[in-house]
């Protein structure tokens, strides 16, 4: 299989495509967050409250800024670019930092912190509003966003690296370098899921498909580092994943998968009653919102998985000190194993994300089989 720049630049406007829809969505979205759960710690005769969904949903929830590490009471941030839309003002841009962690309005709006939130808890901790109550349109460059654009470019220099290659070597000389790793997955991918559920078409959708796999892959992988963002774990990005999935299979569907979802040949007319709107929810709702909610979830429950684990031994520590270093143990080991069967999960995910693409676009595109005109001529037989 041969990368050319064409396939390439192809999964460029794919990405940037959902990099601008997630811009838009992805502070629409409400975000986790935190409650009374939490656990004290004495530290010098004074209670520390240890907020276990704040540290949980502090480190997987998008932001304004990016939190990379933390020494003691250091704290390693990034800040980023916040673009706001006002009808009134127009555009406005500058870093978070000028928000000093919610405390402080800037140009006349100011970001929801976690005090806010306990005195109303309908407010979005982290959400930018306007001073004055005026309409914001929040487009800024977020940690996902960011993530999102780092993995992007990743992916552009590394395919557009090999398809060079291919492009001066061919594809009778051995591949060096990036090559060896690659191609591989890309003869997985082609073998395994396009031939098998997309016939004599699988080529045209192989781009598509190359791009679904890559994407979501790299990105689980960047989301395990340290101080790596939650991206494919963040509802928004998976539904306009799912969105971009959706408009292809409507735009190539055939009359006979339209034929088989209002007028299901070869059942009687009082089933078809029940059949059909059964069909139109599995097609339209049910098939996008299982591609969307998979992948979210998976991702989501494994970084919640082991943030859980490293946490109980803050809170087997606000108990016993000997019990927290007990935990500790058993919650590092545990987190270890948790993390290399996510090594595992980012993989499987993309690829079970990429298989039922291919899955549901077959179907839409799968040409008129001579098993149902015989089922029609049976039928007028009859």
């Amino acid at each position: 299989m041969i990368l050319s720049p064409k396939i390439s630049l192809k999964a460029f406007v794919a990405l940037l495509f959902l990099l601008v829809g997630y811009s838009f969505i992805s502070f629409s979205q409400p975000q986790p967050i935190a409650t009374n759960t939490t656990t004290e710690q004495h530290v010098e005769g004074e209670k520390k409250k240890i907020d276990v969904k704040e540290i949980i949903f502090g480190h997987i929830r998008d932001s304004h800024e990016w939190h990379l590490f933390s020494i003691g009471e250091f704290h390693a941030t990034l800040p980023l670019l916040v673009i706001l839309y006002n009808p009134a003002k127009g555009f406005s841009a500058f870093l978070s930092s000028k928000f000093e962690e919610g405390e402080v309005a800037y140009e006349g709006y100011r970001m929801i912190n976690a005090k806010d939130v306990e005195l109303d808890k309908n407010l979005v901790e982290g959400k930018i509003v306007a001073v004055d109550g005026s309409k914001v349109y929040d487009i800024s460059m977020t940690k996902n966003v960011v993530s999102m654009i780092i993995s992007l470019l990743l992916l552009w220099f590394l395919m557009t690296g090999i398809a060079k290659k291919y492009k001066k070597n061919g594809i009778n000389k051995a591949p060096t370098g990036w090559q060896n790793a690659i191609e591989p997955v890309i003869g997985f991918v082609q073998d395994n899921v396009a031939k098998p559920y997309l016939g004599k078409h699988y080529l045209k959708y192989m781009p598509l498909l190359l791009t679904f796999f890559f994407f979501i892959w790299i990105n689980n992988l960047m989301g395990l580092l340290p101080g790596g963002a939650n991206l494919t774990g963040n509802i928004a990005v998976t539904l306009v994943l799912t969105l971009v999935f959706f408009v292809v299979m409507l735009f190539n569907s055939n009359k006979y998968y339209w034929g088989h979802i209002f007028n299901p040949p070869g059942i009687p007319l009082g089933i078809k009653f029940i059949l059909v709107p059964i069909e139109i929810l599995s097609n339209f709702l049910i098939k996008p919102a299982a591609l969307a909610i998979r992948l979210f979830a998976n991702i989501f429950a494994g970084h919640t998985i082991i943030l859980s684990l490293m946490c109980m031994i803050f809170i087997f520590g606000a108990m016993n000190q000997v019990a927290g270093y007990s935990a500790s143990i058993f919650s590092v080991a545990f987190s270890v194993f948790m993390f290399f069967l996510e090594l595992l999960v980012a993989a499987i995910q993309a690829f079970i994300f990429t298989n039922l693409a291919a899955v549901f676009i077959g179907q839409a595109i799968e040409e008129h089989h001579h098993d149902d005109h015989a089922v029609d001529t049976h039928k007028s037989n009859s």
